[in-house]
């Protein structure tokens, strides 16, 4: 007969046993990073995140980071897939998509814009100056003049002669994983760049800014101004942000997608995953002609991305560990 002392021990040690059971069964996920942190889509985003932390890294806002971070690819004039630099459309018109959200849900974008260096700028003025959400076209262009941005040329020599080399053969087919590829003549795309920054006080914004894909037809709009497609943001859950073929992330409203299966309990590329095999599961065809990628990170500032194609990267930035460079997971292999 086990008397009340012995009962105890051996309830302990049993206790003591079921805790290392569960343990190895489920091991400690590693410590989220120290805030602030800033993540944004492909290699491009190590200049856009190192811009952005010197507003994160004092203290500021998650909000004017992002802005700063991806005004950074959209003045480089060697990106030929984001701003001022970025491949025409068929018609020879550099049009630039854009948009931001912040902390409290406000957001603003704009498409298919031409003559305005900063689509991002002016996604943000019309969050905080108008009552609208996007602003498109020679309406969009109009109102940023009106603000005191500066009307100019963008079509630059170097993209203007790639577009009359395409014209030569007037053959669509957009280059996956483009950013990774730097010969000439080979740069006919379809990226972003998205940002998700969450600052000191734990607040999230997101911007994302594209010219689209290159010899588009001319009035054509991908996911990357349209929120809950190409970005994403609820301050109670975290972010979500994509890059690629724009139309198969419209047509399962990606990022809000993320978004949402976080709130379920997904970690950040759980929730990547699964949107990606939405695209799967609905057009298996199409899913492995083209590159689809989503990044998304959660309110404690864990993050995460999953592609449909091997190839895609994303760029991290904290306290601890900053300027890296991380591969995404992925579904289909490529054979190139």
């Amino acid at each position: 007969m086990l008397s009340r002392r012995n009962f105890i021990k051996i309830s302990s040690a049993s206790a003591a046993c079921a805790t290392i059971s569960t343990s190895l069964a489920n091991p400690l996920k590693a410590a989220a990073p120290k805030l602030p942190v800033v993540i944004s889509t492909w290699d491009f985003g190590i200049a856009a995140n190192k811009e952005a932390w010197t507003i994160l890294g004092k203290g500021g806002r998650a909000l004017d980071a992002v802005e700063a971070g991806v005004k950074i690819p959209e003045a480089d004039l060697n990106n030929h897939t984001v701003g001022r630099a970025g491949y025409p459309d068929r018609d020879g018109h550099v049009t630039l998509d854009a948009c931001i959200m912040d902390e409290k849900g406000n957001c603003g974008s704009v498409a298919a814009m031409e003559y305005i260096a900063h689509p991002i700028e002016v996604a943000r003025m019309v969050m905080e100056k108008t009552p609208h959400v996007m602003l498109v076209g020679e309406g969009a262009t109009q109102f940023a003049v009106e603000q005191g941005l500066k009307r100019e040329k963008l079509l630059t020599p170097e993209s203007e002669k790639e577009w009359k080399k395409w014209l030569e053969t007037k053959q669509y087919k957009p280059v996956m994983n483009i950013e990774n590829s730097q010969k000439p003549g080979n740069q006919y795309n379809h990226d972003t760049i998205g940002m998700l920054a969450i600052d000191a006080k734990g607040n999230i914004s997101g911007a994302c800014t594209t010219s689209g894909m290159a010899f588009k037809m001319h009035g054509r709009v991908g996911d990357s101004p349209i929120i809950g497609a190409g970005l994403y943001v609820d301050n109670e859950v975290g972010g979500a942000t994509s890059t690629g073929v724009g139309e198969e992330v419209i047509r399962n409203v990606g990022s809000f997608l993320v978004v949402e299966l976080m709130r379920q309990g997904y970690t950040p590329e759980a929730a990547c995953k699964e949107a990606v095999m939405r695209i799967v599961k609905k057009k298996p065809d199409t899913a492995k002609e083209i590159q689809v990628g989503f990044l998304a990170i959660n309110k404690k500032g864990e993050y995460g991305a999953y592609a449909l194609q091997d190839g895609f990267s994303y760029a991290v930035c904290d306290s601890e560990k900053q300027d890296r460079l991380i591969k995404g997971k992925f579904y289909y292999k490529s054979n190139k």
